[in-house]
């Protein structure tokens, strides 16, 4: 009996500081979905750390209900797939964003040189337990990045070493684990000097490790023939290819910003176009950039309006694709979640589409535009460079037979506390997250080519949850209403 309370208790003890652990994560209700670092916290612990108190040895007795408990919301829960994405995410900010790995870790989402301000600041810091860097460590390590996974497991050592001795029932990684994934990247990355010192300190928590102990010997054996200096590749190996987004990451934090010159010609209008849907409520209107004309249309949609749309898209919300070819496909260039919602899904879109026509002049009666995209970037959501419109005949958007994308219309549905910002690449600005607005550009020239100058991105999400309406509409049926121009270069 006396065992039995014993373990028991240990059990008790074990669920007790998980139910704290996530009962901190929750002290700020709207924390869990701004701040990446609790996102990601909170996806390893319901995925990860969970399972593995459920199905302790500790717990097998008397746990039956804990089981099927368990396997009620098991589907609801976030799966592997999850917390590999959410991994990647926090690789893809470092990068993107240029934030310091260590600082990062504590909390601190610092950029580039240390006198510089955080990039954001969260109301409540949270770091990453050393089990929690091994893990990103491991995602990087699994995919052959030895960029990422030395930077991630050099986090995740130091913090084992701070806490070797104590126990730590949640973790399913060790200060041996993490030394020996680092080590095998630094001999990945050509550092076997480095690599020899780490094993020999594995050896020393695990002396009769014959794996570790074998690579040792194939270390020192190979800096005998003078290899592996470390000196031609650096201590971190080569860098990964630096995504398209990152010379623009820095841009998409601020506001757009045009050069002098080009302010004489930005204005602030209220507009009609003639449009007695405008005449009580004129559309509120910021010039943005001339070339390409993009202009930005304030407090577009209503709150409510914003909250029915999001409502409607959630449950039909899957993994966003793009076009490839003749085909659409999943790609790592864009990460969010997408649904298309018809104009007869609900009145509000179906005023929405008014609204759009009224505000554009174009025509959006099927075939002329598309349904209503809705799209999710949550935790390090991201769209590279890309264009609107088709650059191949072969496209898939000539399937609806109107032509090519002649204008784009970009609603705001949320707001976001940092990051996220629609940046147009070879023009040089960005377009910050402004709640409510749409964004609005012409895609084509008026002799119907592409227009270069529209190649944007959307920068990855720092924190918080941004949400979008897309509605692009097609060159056929704009004939009377953008004509082309006397210049057939324009």
């Amino acid at each position: 009996l006396g065992s039995h309370l014993r373990e028991e208790s240990a059990r008790l003890r074990r669920l007790r500081r998980f139910y704290e652990k996530v009962q901190a994560l929750h002290q700020d209700p709207e924390a869990s979905v701004d701040n990446p670092l609790l996102a990601f916290s909170l996806i390893k612990r319901l995925c990860s750390d969970w399972p593995n108190i459920i199905h302790s040895g500790e717990a097998t007795r008397n746990a039956q209900a804990l089981h099927a408990s368990l396997r009620e919301v098991e589907e609801e829960l976030p799966g592997a797939e999850d917390l590999h994405g959410a991994a990647q995410a926090l690789m893809r900010l470092q990068d993107v964003y240029a934030l310091d790995v260590k600082a990062l870790a504590n909390g601190i989402f610092q950029g580039p040189g240390a006198g510089h301000l955080p990039l954001y600041n969260p109301s409540r810091r949270v770091s990453l337990s050393a089990d929690d860097c091994f893990h990103v460590g491991k995602v990087a390590y699994d995919r052959g990045d030895y960029y990422h996974s030395i930077m991630w497991l050099e986090e995740a050592v130091s913090l084992f070493r701070l806490s070797y001795g104590s126990w730590n029932p949640e973790g399913q990684s060790s200060l041996e684990d993490a030394l020996d994934h680092l080590a095998f990247s630094y001999f990945m990355a050509g550092n076997i000097s480095h690599a020899l010192s780490l094993s020999r300190e594995f050896l020393h928590y695990d002396p009769r490790n014959q794996r570790v102990t074998r690579n040792v010997a194939k270390y020192e054996k190979l800096l005998e023939m003078g290899m592996g200096s470390g000196v031609s590749r650096g201590c971190h190996g080569p860098p990964p290819p630096l995504s398209p987004l990152a010379p623009y990451a820095l841009l998409g934090l601020l506001s757009s910003q045009p050069v002098p010159e080009r302010r004489l010609h930005l204005s602030c209008s209220y507009e009609t176009r003639s449009s007695p849907y405008l005449l009580l409520q004129p559309a509120k209107k910021e010039m943005v950039q001339i070339q390409p004309y993009v202009a930005l249309y304030h407090d577009f949609i209503s709150d409510t309006e914003a909250e029915t749309i999001k409502g409607l898209a959630g449950p039909w919300l899957q993994r966003s694709v793009v076009a490839s070819g003749e085909k659409q496909q999943k790609a790592e260039y864009r990460i969010s979640k997408s649904a298309w919602l018809k104009d007869t899904a609900d009145p509000v879109v179906r005023a929405l589409d008014r609204r759009i026509a009224a505000v554009t002049g174009l025509d959006l009666r099927p075939p002329y535009a598309e349904y209503l995209q809705v799209v999710n970037y949550g935790l390090g959501g991201h769209y590279e460079p890309h264009f609107d419109h088709a650059t191949s005949r072969k496209s898939p958007l000539y399937r609806m037979k109107s032509g090519n994308r002649i204008a784009t219309v970009m609603i705001y549905l949320s707001a976001v506390e940092a990051g996220g910002s629609t940046v147009f690449i070879y023009a040089n600005f960005s377009v910050p997250v402004v709640k409510n607005a749409a964004l609005f550009w012409w895609n084509l020239r008026r002799n119907g080519d592409g227009d270069g100058d529209t190649l944007h991105a959307g920068c990855p999400v720092l924190a918080g949850d941004k949400w979008v309406a897309n509605k692009w509409i097609h060159e056929h049926g704009q004939e009377f209403r953008r004509p082309c121009g006397t210049n057939p270069r324009d």
